[in-house]
This record gives structure tokens, sequence and C-alpha cells, in this order.
């Protein structure tokens, strides 16, 4: 029996993600270690290595297929003394297997059978709107969706939904287990085509004139030229983690001012006194405030924290994720043990980690984790603001530029190179004072940076 390549979950939260591109083709002879394909996820592109050895007998997903689920069959290895007269059933099973793919989600049970999701699904949400131009009728077989319910449709299926302006929630899937496929879009387009409008329901005289206008409500199409740019796996995610981040953490902002005079006086004489070679270094302003906030994180642990419905989760170890803009979007490698090591270690560390980040190379023990995040837009000119939480962390420092102001000193006007860092914290497990409490640590290692060697 031929060998199934299944879809690998390469890090704890993958449910689904692209074959981006087929290293190995079709009678290709494959080795236990071989690097079949490369697989786009929420983090990174990653490559796929094959378990077993025998020939790569047929693909089963090709080059650009996006959504293929964890655990789903994505190619067919023959075995030695197989020939392809085996290739057809097993591209049934694969078909199967497919299919069930999904069960692992956090999606609602699905039957036992292999028939189509009955049409009789948990009661609709209120909040949804009673009547859609698009939606079947009662009468008709359109599916009843719990809120938060996945709906599961090919990526044609979508993309041709996208298309014609089409809720996926309110067509009713005739594929496997209820997915929606083409066909189910074509057919939803034809009924909404022959379907008379729906009546009005009758209004008061006050409000017919609005009623008479519903096409108002539409978002019109832009008359100036555009072009898209398709989303990818990790531009997704981004948006629906940071959708979720701010819209059910309470976030709340502190702002506090950092003298760097001394911190750009110690940075210029350990880059002067930097090796050739092996163990050079070259300190950036970012390293120290890295060093700064994983030593006030170990002496103000409340800082160093995640909410939970049921308690406030303290981390044992100084995980500091630095945020780093890639070609594919915003990912935040980490610093592990950030307030054992020095700032030539960590300087180092977040070069390293930040080009593995721009060449999509980052593994799963390279992101995932981290207890505090530190944002920097200073190398852009950017005075000061205020980033959204990276979940399930309680805190976010967004670091400005260092730049020269005016300011008072023994009641007279001076000139200080000074630093604005937000905190942006999460008001169920770090309180405001708490916050405050955390900047004032902070504040004093970064403007005493000769503290940080103690």
């Amino acid at each position: 029996m031929p060998i199934q390549v299944l879809m690998p979950a390469l890090s704890p939260t993958m449910t689904e993600g692209k074959l981006a591109k087929w290293l190995k083709k079709e009678g290709d002879t494959v080795e236990s270690g071989d690097v079949l394909a490369e697989i786009e996820t929420d983090k990174a592109t990653m490559e796929v290595e094959a378990v077993e050895e025998g020939v790569l007998g047929r693909i089963l997903v090709s080059e650009g297929t996006e959504g293929v689920a964890v655990n789903a069959p994505i190619a067919l290895l023959l075995e030695e003394g197989e020939d392809e007269s085996a290739l057809d059933q097993a591209a049934v099973e694969a078909g199967r297997v497919a299919a069930e793919a999904p069960k692992g989600e956090a999606a609602a049970p699905e039957p036992a059978k292999s028939e189509p999701m009955p049409a009789a699904q948990p009661a609709q949400p209120p909040a949804q709107p009673p009547v859609q131009p698009h939606a079947k009728p009662a009468a008709a077989e359109a599916p009843q969706r719990a809120a938060g319910e996945r709906i599961f449709a090919s990526p044609l299926a979508r993309r041709l939904a996208a298309e014609a302006g089409l809720d996926l929630a309110a067509i009713a899937g005739t594929g496997p287990h209820g997915r929606i496929v083409k066909r189910d879009i074509e057919t939803a387009k034809a009924e909404a085509a022959a379907r008379p409008a729906a009546p009005e329901a009758p209004a008061p005289a006050a409000a017919a004139p609005a009623a008479a206008e519903p096409a108002k409500a539409a978002i019109p199409e832009p008359t100036s030229p555009f072009r898209e740019v398709p989303n990818t796996t990790m531009r997704k995610v981004i948006a629906q983690r940071l959708s979720a981040s701010k819209r059910e953490i309470p976030h709340y902002y502190l702002t506090i001012h950092c003298c760097l005079d001394a911190v750009m006086e110690l940075r210029q004489e350990l880059n002067a006194r930097s090796p050739e070679g092996e163990g050079a270094y070259k300190l950036s302003v970012n390293d120290f405030v890295v060093r700064a906030v994983a030593l006030a994180l170990r002496r103000y642990p409340e800082a160093n924290s995640s909410w939970t419905d049921d308690a406030i989760r303290l981390f044992e170890t100084v995980d500091v994720a630095v945020a780093v803009d890639s070609p594919g979007g915003l990912i935040t490698p980490v610093v592990r043990n950030a307030d054992h090591k020095g700032l030539a270690a960590i300087s180092n560390e977040v070069k390293a980690l930040a080009a593995k980040a721009r060449e999509g190379r980052l593994a799963p023990e390279d992101y995932q984790g981290g207890g505090f995040t530190v944002s920097n837009l200073g190398m852009f000119g950017i005075s000061e603001f205020a980033a959204i939480i990276n979940p399930p962390q309680s805190c976010l420092m967004s670091v400005g530029a260092a730049e020269q102001r005016p300011v008072v000193r023994d009641g007279a006007l001076a000139v200080a190179t000074m630093m604005s860092c937000t905190l942006s914290a999460d008001h169920r497990s770090v309180d405001g004072a708490r916050g405050a409490e955390f900047l004032a640590i902070f504040k004093g290692l970064i403007e005493e940076p000769l503290t940080m060697l103690l």
C-alpha cells in the first residue's frame, strides 16, 4: 500500500497551511531526510522532510494550494516493489482522509457517515441579519451555523464567493462532510439571479424613505485603478490575532521619557573595544533596551505574565520577543533567558534572528513563547507610538527614536538625548500602578547603564 505523506503541523497554532513549492517531482526517488516541499505557515516558509523512503508516485496537492488542513494527505510514496497500479485506490483513500482532516479543529463534531452535513444546524445567532440578498430562503437548504463555527470550503469556492459577493455562511455545501465546492457557488449565483427581491417589512412612515434605499449600505467599488495583492497565510493570521487582541484585551498605555546620554557614551566606548573576527559585536540602542527590559522583568515579574480566566500566569524565565519586519509581515523571534545574557550576546542573537526572519528561515522554537515584546520604530524616525499587545502576553513596550530634545535641569534649559517608551498593558493582569512601577525600574536601568553590568 502506498505511503501517505501528510501535511505536518509545523507549530502548535497551525491548523492549515499553503503548499508553496514542491522540491521533488513524480517519479523521483525519495530517501529519508530528503526535502520534499516548502510549506508556508502562519509564521514562515519551512521545509518538509521525508520520513519514509520510496518513489514519489503521485502529488495530491499542487503548488500554491492554500488552506490545506493539517494531517491531510499531500502526496503518495510507492514502497519498494509497488507499481503505479496501487496509486488509484490509495488516492481514493487519501481523499477520504483529507475530508476528515478538519476534525482536529475547534469546529462542531462531524457525523460518522461520509454523506454531506445535514442542513439543520444549531440556531443562527440573533446578531446576524435575518434576510440577505443572496441568502437562500428558509424552505431551501441554507445552513444555519452557530457563532464562531468554521465554514469548510475549497479555496476556489472561497474566491468565487468573494467575487460574486456571496456569504459562505448562507450556502449549503454538497462536498464531503458539507464542504462548499465550486458547484455550490454556481448554484447560489443562479438562484440569486432568478429570485425576486424580498419584500420589505412594513415600516413607520418616517422611516420609509431610508428603507427604499438599501443600496446605500453597500461599500462602493473604487473608481480609481487598483491592484490586489493576495494575502499570505502569515498576513491572515496577523490580522486575526491582532484584531482579537484589540477587541478582547483591555489595553491601556503608559509613556515614559528616558535620557540616553549615558547609554550613547557607553555604547560608543564599547563598540570601539569590539574585537575583530570571532567575538566581534556592534551594539545598538535597542540592545540596551532589551537588556534593560530583561533585568526589569527579573526585578518586577508581575509584568512578565499572561492572563487566563482561572489564574494569572507568571513566567519563571525571562524570554523577550523582539518585533522584526519581514517580507511576509511582522514576526517576533524570542531571545531566551535574556536576563542572563550580556549586551554582546543579545546584540548578536537579535541580529541572527532578524536575518532568519527576513529570509523566512525561522524554526518554531525561534518564535514560540516569550513573556514580553519589544517593538522599536526609532530607526524610522518615529518619536512615540502605542502598539497592540502580542497575545497571550500582558505587556509590550513601544520604543521611539533617540533624539536630542530640550530639557530642564536644575532650573536651566539644556539639550539631552531623549527616548520615549510606551508600555501597552493588559489591565486584567497588570494594573496601572504595576505598569508604572515596571517603567520606573526600566528608566532607572536605561539611564544608568553601568547598573546593567552588575
